[in-house]
Order: C-alpha cells, then sequence, then structure tokens
C-alpha cells in the first residue's frame, strides 16, 4: 500500500456517497481544502484524522483498508439485513449471490 492508495480511497468513497471535497472536509470539522490536499496528494491524514474519515463513512479502518470492497458502507447495509433471515432465506440469497458474482 502506498499514499495514493489512501488518496484515491477516499476519493472513491467521497465519489459514491456523492459530496464535494469541501463538504467532506467542512463535515469532519477540518479547514475547506483538507480532504482536496489529501486526495492530490500534497498531505496525508493522520492516524486521527483517518479516524474522522472513516466514522464519516461510516466504516471502521479496517474496512476502509480492505481495498477488494468497493462499497463498505453498502456491504454493512446488506450485512445487517442479512442478519434477520433464516437459513432458508439465506440459502437463497447465496444462490443469488453465487450467479451474481460468476457475471
Amino acid at each position: 500500500m502506498e499514499e495514493k492508495d489512501i488518496s484515491l480511497r477516499i476519493a472513491t468513497l467521497r465519489t459514491k456517497k456523492n459530496v464535494s471535497a469541501r463538504e467532506m472536509s467542512l463535515a469532519i470539522g477540518q479547514n475547506p481544502n483538507y480532504i482536496n490536499h489529501i486526495e492530490n496528494g500534497s498531505a496525508t491524514p493522520s492516524l486521527s484524522g483517518l479516524s474522522y474519515i472513516c466514522e464519516y463513512f461510516g466504516i471502521t479502518m479496517s474496512e476502509f483498508f480492505d481495498f477488494d470492497a468497493t462499497n463498505p458502507l453498502k456491504s454493512n447495509k446488506i450485512i445487517e439485513y442479512l442478519k434477520r433471515l433464516d437459513d432458508e432465506q439465506l440459502d437463497i440469497v447465496e444462490k443469488l449471490v453465487k450467479n451474481l458474482v460468476k457475471k
């Protein structure tokens, strides 16, 4: 993992959330250009800064660094729904997901 991976991950998650870098910066209590500086590589977030960023996205740091997860917030929502299903329903969902992944 490189610093550019962090900035790209933030940009990707921010875009999926459909929010500007300025809006996000202000929402996490930073100066208006904070996220922009991180995304363009002129700054790197501190550990506490990264914690605020993850909190903003509603994900853990572990989920943030799971670069294979394209949309961890949606994945978390789906997992919450799955927890409510019985075994038969879970079998159906498992088959559906297997078929979707194959495509």
